[in-house]
């Protein structure tokens, strides 16, 4: 019993990372809140979102983003007001544009070029193939390999 109890409490530790003290009286900003959590990465645990996470930077940044829905910002606002703070990085998916557009593209340009280059490979090796097997016999092979052949 005891192990299961253990394992529940591991499962669900993600949802008891919000406090009782942060929740808000209003469930629809609430709710708000909740869904624009899940987008923003703690800076600590790095891959987890703000809601996920129990440190202290996150508990920061979701009090943070409690206070602008509270002062009145939208959504987009609200997400912006933290960017601007911490960085592009805060973003669980980061915008495709600006210098992130490098990055976006790097990767699908790189297999176009491998490919581009494994086919130029595979081209000029078949192309050498059949030239070595084209000349690859002297004149008295072919003419012995003739010779055999009708016989």
């Amino acid at each position: 019993m005891k192990r299961l109890v253990l394992i529940f409490a591991l499962i669900a530790s993600p949802l008891f990372a919000v406090q009782p003290d942060e929740v808000l009286d209003d469930p629809v900003l609430e709710q708000r809140a909740r869904d624009l959590s899940t987008g923003l990465r703690c800076l600590v645990c790095r891959n987890e979102s703000i809601d996920e996470s129990n440190a202290e930077l996150a508990r920061d940044l979701r009090l943070l983003l409690r206070e602008r829905l509270v002062a009145g910002d939208t959504d987009e606002q609200a997400i912006a007001f933290i960017v601007d703070r911490y960085g592009e990085y805060v973003l669980l998916k980061p915008t495709v544009t600006g210098s992130n557009l490098m990055l976006w593209l790097a990767g699908p340009i790189m297999l176009l070029i491998a490919a581009a280059m494994g086919w130029s490979f595979l081209r000029k090796r078949s192309q050498a193939a059949g030239a070595e097997a084209k000349d690859s016999l002297s004149d008295a092979e072919k003419e012995r390999l003739r010779q055999i052949l009708e016989d």
